[in-house]
């Protein structure tokens, strides 16, 4: 990675590694920039790309870096007021990316133009998602559920429709239905993170679940499981499930590369999902995590795809 100024103010207060370098990368050096970014944070993510098609891989990677930056910067900052000025930053920059990429200088955004150029996505997608970022400082818990699935236009669907996108699928259509698959993930992730969230001083789970299942507001704080807390959760899980069966559509309308990542991601969020039940839906005794052999099996079964698809062409 190149060397970075310490008097870069435009981001100022941001994790050493994401200031601006002093010398505008090259786009192969900007590109494998963003592809470290992937495999430093989120294994996962980088074995998923493996399954892409080649050409499409840094894309991915770039869209990506956009939103791991992004988050750590609205995640990471001392304060609410800093994580703001440094996401409008961002986004300043994002618009320089699209409007003047000639001036460009940090390796994501000179990754990203590629991008740009080679599959022209919406620049409010990326935007829409700094929105999210911003709602996680000063948003601290959900009345409602449809209040979490404006949460998730923001803070998950644009990442869904912004690989649809790069992989040339344009309908609204196909759009919607990412949006049910990106949500579902979303949820499924809260669900199993109800304590982490709540140490942070978050709750996702929706004030008018609580209310509806006589669930008290110190019960999380206190990890007091109870069958009212157990009936929340089911039914928190089932109408997650039934999004992503419903999303999950989306299999029957993309070529088969794609289809095996997002049968990858589906079955991962089928994977949190039915460990929840497994504990019988007691959240409360810590995150159920989905165990070393099951995620070996998931990679397996998206591996034996993509051979398959490999044969088939």
């Amino acid at each position: 990675m190149s060397e970075t100024s310490t008097t870069d103010y435009a981001l100022l207060g941001a994790p050493t590694e994401y200031l601006t370098p002093l010398e505008r990368p090259g786009l192969a050096e900007a590109q494998a920039w963003c592809r470290d970014l992937a495999t430093a944070h989120y294994e996962n993510f980088h074995v998923a790309t493996f399954f892409l098609p080649r050409k499409v891989r840094p894309h991915f990677e770039s869209i990506y870096a956009y939103c791991r930056v992004a988050d750590d910067l609205g995640d990471e900052a001392s304060s609410a007021v800093i994580a703001t000025r440094l996401l409008d930053t961002w986004g300043a920059m994002l618009e320089e990316c699209y409007d003047a990429p000639e001036r460009s200088m940090h390796p994501v955004f000179v990754a990203l133009r590629e991008t740009i150029a080679v599959c022209d996505p919406p620049r409010q997608l990326f935007l829409d998602l700094l929105h999210g970022f911003r709602m996680d400082r000063y948003k601290r818990e959900y009345e409602s559920w449809e209040e979490l699935l404006e949460y998730s236009r923001y803070s998950a669907n644009p990442v869904g429709r912004l690989a649809l996108w790069v992989c040339g699928y344009r309908e609204e259509s196909l759009a919607e239905l990412s949006d049910k698959v990106c949500t579902g993930l979303r949820l499924a992730n809260f669900w199993q993170d109800v304590v982490d969230d709540a140490e942070r001083g978050r709750r996702y789970i929706p004030s008018e679940s609580m209310l509806r299942f006589g669930v008290e507001e110190g019960q999380i704080e206190g990890r007091v499981f109870t069958p009212e807390f157990r009936a929340m959760m089911q039914d928190l899980v089932a109408r997650t499930r039934a999004m992503l069966l419903e999303g999950g559509a989306l299999r029957l309308h993309v070529d088969r590369e794609l289809k095996v990542v997002l049968d990858l991601a589906l079955k991962g969020g089928e994977a949190i999902l039915n460990g929840i039940m497994r504990q019988d839906f007691d959240v409360l005794r810590g995150s159920p995590m989905v165990s070393k052999a099951r995620t070996a099996g998931l990679l397996v079964e998206a591996l034996a795809g993509k051979l398959r698809v490999g044969m088939a062409t």
